[in-house]
């Protein structure tokens, strides 16, 4: 193994101060990673200066042209040689740092693109003409006039240029182009009043148009829904419910998908904190705890959240790109963001069961046939005598009817099976409206396969997976009685002592009460160790250590854990599975009712433990288009 000797001199180092350029390239590798960055940081000015349409171009995923063109404020010609110096800005001063309204506050942005790549910036102020700066490498060349009716147009060519190392660790020209697609995605989710286009021009000319949107008008919850069916999708926006909730004054706004719209990967989670885009650990990990009962672990949650709060409560400043917050009390931010959600759905268990027969009536719906394509021809079989006589005998009454008219374009036997069907049924009790239907899961009228109960409901029909909808009736039961009881203790013969950082034990000291009521007793041990005395009884044998360390990760991430409560819910649905109706077991109408009014009673009854949907509703409209009946 050959070691590399480290180039440190033995004399002593002598203290210099960088020149500018060199301080702009530093400050460039933060500020501008990759094309994307760029577009991010030029898209904000746009929006700080009241922009109301915003145009980006993009060439050869931002490698060789990116251009935002904007109908804000613009600049003078004396801005513009100020917009190009470090930590120059109009938009704050020095009592402003813990007050930030605005997207860009540190004044890095211009210098730092102008320091690697060929910048360009044409502006006019209102009352003012337009003017031009350009900046090469780090090197500006004087103010001259240009011609521009309003705004401000900025264009970087040949981005990292000055730098050519980064642009070994650039991705291929498509993967870039997705990133600045993503960047304007967030930024137009959260401004639905503004106008933005998206084009490609790496052919030249016009290029095509990658993104589009419209501004929005109206009511801003409205317009923001209008605008996420644009950027999202019909599917998302039909498939979400709406969110809106406050407390302490963080209020939360937003669409979040239902369980059955999951995704594989988390690539539909959009944050947003005072209209910024964030990714955000805390946020991030209190939408995947909304979720934790009604999704698998291996399906994410597609959602659009939106949080509100004073300034002064949440700081922007901790992360060069401000992709990361950090809230005052990250506490109220979690619990706020977990409770409306899970609230919202459990209030949307319905909705669930329409949405999944919706996309299975669109699997089903037949292909639409060509103006051009030859009538298709539909014949039916006819019947054999056998046929016809075992179905005299099935639908016969006891006492033979008079013998009706034959109707003279059909057989003699046909006719008088078609008048057996037509022969009015005697009155019977079955005909009185049953009082169940009128409940949201109706009236149990059959079961199929010793699995799956069918109900008729006052605007259709109900299919009910009895397993998967008595483990979820089950669980949430269980949950109750921990709720209400605690959850058992059991004590250790023997404490065990973990040893942690001072840091990190007095972090989990921090949080021995919200242990103990979940059945986990630690005690501080001296140091920086900590005894562990009891464990919860329900979990059976446990490495203390391994749960305390896994607690300790959760913590300093997302401010809070559910690693604790997510093993002891573990053990619940395990129970639940054991405990439930099994598949294949025969149930009698009055069972299967009293299942479907407890699942009426029941949050989140629409979603078994594993996320996947107990029940599913058939409108009556939809069984009339299945047979082509509407």
């Amino acid at each position: 193994m050959t070691v590399i000797d480290p180039k440190i001199s033995q004399n002593r180092p002598v203290i210099r101060q960088l020149d500018e350029a060199a301080i702009n390239r530093i400050a460039a590798g933060e500020v501008v990673e990759r094309p994307a960055s760029a577009v991010k940081e030029l898209v904000e000015n746009a929006l700080d200066a009241g922009a109301r349409r915003i145009e980006i171009a993009q060439a050869d995923g931002g490698k060789t042209l990116i251009r935002v063109t904007d109908d804000g404020c613009g600049m003078t010609a004396q801005d513009l040689p100020l917009a190009l110096s470090r930590h120059a800005t109009s938009k704050i001063d020095e009592s402003d740092l813990l007050n930030i309204r605005s997207f860009g506050f540190r004044g890095e942005a211009l210098p730092s693109l102008g320091a690697v790549g060929r910048l360009r910036i044409t502006s006019r102020a209102e009352g003012h003409d337009a003017a031009m700066i350009e900046v090469d490498g780090g090197r500006m060349g004087p103010v001259r006039p240009a011609a521009l009716s309003r705004g401000t147009v900025v264009e970087l060519r040949d981005l990292f240029h000055a730098t050519p190392a980064r642009l070994k660790f650039l991705r291929s020209d498509r993967a870039e182009a997705m990133a600045i697609k993503d960047v304007v995605l967030r930024l137009a989710m959260a401004e639905p009043r503004v106008g933005f286009v998206l084009r490609d021009v790496s052919g030249g000319g016009e290029g095509r148009v990658i993104l589009r949107a419209d501004a929005e008008q109206g009511e801003l919850f409205d317009a923001l829904s209008r605008r996420l069916r644009v950027l999202l999708g019909r599917d998302f926006v039909e498939n979400a419910i709406p969110i809106e909730a406050e407390r302490e004054g963080l209020r939360l706004t937003g669409l979040a998908a239902l369980p059955t719209y999951s995704r594989g990967a988390a690539v539909e989670q959009f944050l947003f904190v005072n209209g910024r885009p964030v990714r955000d650990k805390l946020l991030t990990g209190a939408l995947r705890a909304a979720y934790s009962d009604v999704l698998p672990r291996d399906r994410h949650p597609a959602a659009a959240l939106f949080i509100a709060c004073p300034p002064e409560s949440v700081d922007v400043n901790v992360h060069p790109a401000k992709a990361e917050v950090r809230f005052r009390d990250p506490g109220l931010a979690r619990g706020l963001l977990v409770s409306a959600l899970r609230h919202a759905l459990a209030e949307a268990g319905h909705r669930s069961a329409t949405t999944v027969a919706g996309m299975t009536l669109g699997a089903m719906r037949p292909e639409p046939v060509s103006a051009d394509a030859p009538p298709r021809i539909y014949q039916m079989d006819r019947p054999s005598a056998r046929a016809l006589q075992a179905s005299r005998l099935a639908f016969a009454p006891g006492a033979a009817p008079s013998q009706p008219p034959t109707t003279p374009h059909l057989a003699p036997e046909l006719a008088e099976a078609s008048a057996r069907f037509d022969a009015p049924l005697p009155d019977t009790d079955q005909d009185a409206p049953d009082p169940a239907t009128a409940c949201p899961l109706g009236a149990a009228r059959a079961q199929i396969h010793e699995n799956y109960i069918i109900a008729q409901t006052a605007t259709g029909m109900v299919i009910v997976d009895q397993h998967a909808a008595h483990e979820r009736l089950v669980y949430e039961r269980l949950k109750r009685q921990r709720a209400e009881h605690g959850v058992a203790a059991q004590a250790l013969l023997i404490p065990e002592v973990v040893e942690l950082d001072p840091t990190d034990a007095a972090l989990i000291l921090d949080h021995a009460e919200t242990l103990a009521s979940l059945g986990l007793n630690v005690e501080p041990f001296g140091g920086g160790a900590i005894a562990v005395r009891e464990t919860p009884a329900i979990l059976g044998e446990v490495d203390a250590a391994a749960l305390i360390r896994d607690i300790l990760d959760e913590l300093r991430d997302e401010g809070d854990s559910r690693t604790l409560e997510a093993r002891i819910d573990a053990v619940l649905s395990r129970m639940a599975c054991h405990g439930s109706v099994r598949s294949g077991r025969r149930m009698r109408v009055e069972e299967m009712n009293a299942l479907l009014r407890e699942m009426e009673r029941t949050p989140l009854s629409g979603q078994c433990n594993h996320g996947r949907p107990t029940y599913v509703e058939l409108r009556l409209s939809d069984i009339e288009r299945l047979f082509g009946r509407t």
